[in-house]
């Protein structure tokens, strides 16, 4: 039997053994609190964040004291949405939901705007979205569905030139292409360690603080900043510098090698299954992404005909029903090819066999679910 293929790395990411090696010491015997400021072992920490901090920063094209530590992606979205108190809020249908319910949940009048068929933003519909009482435009760098990479640039100079603050929620981009906040023009960027071979349960905000003010959205303590309260997680924040200097040396090797088994797996696939359509971009895409919709194929069926091979659906189960993808209905995908939509998140660590077995196994899983199919 094969081993199991994990191809789901939008969800996750397996902790680099590097990272892993980084954090131990912080489990054990360097244990103490940053806030701790009498004695050798808050030092010690305090130091470990302050290093973590500037890595951080550094492959952001941040300065380290604009990069506030939280516990993930979610929580940076929510104090970025939450925290700027904006009147009018102007963002996309294909957001995650980490930003679309801080949003509505703020009571803000708010602005959503429908992709393009191939998930990205029309700037002149951008442009026009804009109101005189508008205090925040937060679009997502990549997505996390179809992989679609914004125009992130432009996005942020036309936020320059109306003088309003820009959110970017870059859990997905972070670390897999290169980013700087600068010369795109971003004010606030939420991040995640664990979608980047970094530790689960924490990630971070980058504020541009001589453009921003936020009102906090934790209180006791004063902890980074004032802007988040809490105890540091050390192991946590030293395995996310760690996640990042990695990336900073090996990210474009290694985005050069996942879109060519991206483009092998894709290249299988097409030849041997009719049907199939591509959702998003193949031009602007994050280099692992592929999200594909099989005509005639239930998406839940196919998984659980490939149980080795850890894939995820186009779908999301509510209750008892199964709705469409948000993120697929927002670019037009049909209601029946949403339902046999796959997505495909290759990582790291995997290799060419794991591909082709993956691509096999797909496609003899397809052709047997089609011969089963009512005619």
């Amino acid at each position: 039997m094969h081993p199991p293929v994990y191809l789901d790395h939008h969800a996750t990411t397996p902790v680099d053994p590097r990272v892993l090696e980084a954090m131990l010491p912080w489990f054990g015997s360097k244990f103490g609190n940053a806030a701790s400021r009498a004695h050798r072992f808050g030092w010690e920490a305090e130091r470990a964040v302050d290093r973590a901090r500037r890595r951080v920063a550094e492959l952001a094209g941040a300065a380290a004291r604009d990069i506030v530590f939280t516990s993930g992606a979610t929580e940076s979205n929510n104090l970025a949405i939450k925290g700027i108190g904006a009147r009018h809020i102007v963002t996309m249908a294909t957001e995650h939901k980490a930003v679309l319910d801080p949003v509505k949940h703020l009571g803000a009048a708010a602005t959503i705007l429908a992709p393009r068929p191939d998930g990205r933003i029309d700037l002149e519909e951008l442009r026009a979205a804009i109101r005189t009482d508008t205090g925040l435009v937060s679009v997502m760098y990549a997505n996390n569905e179809i992989g679609t990479v914004q125009p992130v640039r432009e996005i942020g100079a036309i936020c320059r030139e109306r003088g309003i603050p820009f959110h970017c929620d870059a859990a997905q981009a972070f670390g897999k292409i290169s980013i700087d906040v600068d010369a795109e023009g971003i004010d606030l960027m939420s991040l995640s360690a664990h979608k980047m071979y970094g530790p689960k349960g924490v990630g971070a905000l980058y504020v541009r603080r001589r453009k921003v003010r936020l009102k906090a959205q934790m209180d006791g303590g004063g902890h980074e900043s004032g802007l988040r309260s809490g105890t540091l997680n050390v192991p946590g924040i030293v395995g996310f510098g760690e996640a990042c200097a990695i990336a900073g040396a090996e990210m474009a090797e290694e985005g050069g090698r996942l879109r060519k088994l991206r483009d092998r797996l894709l290249a299988a696939l097409q030849a041997g299954i009719d049907g199939l359509r591509v959702n998003g971009t193949m031009e602007h895409r994050l280099p692992g992404n592929l999200n594909l919709s099989f005509s005639g194929i239930d998406s839940e069926a196919l998984l659980m005909s490939i149980p080795e091979i850890a894939l995820s659906t186009g779908s999301a189960c509510s209750s008892a029903t199964v709705e469409p993808s948000h993120v697929l209905q927002a670019i037009g995908v049909p209601a029946d090819l949403a339902h046999g939509s796959i997505r495909f998140g290759l990582g790291r660590f995997n290799t060419e066999e794991e591909i082709d077995y993956a691509a096999l196994r797909v496609l003899e899983a397809v052709k047997r679910l089609r011969a089963l199919a009512p005619v």
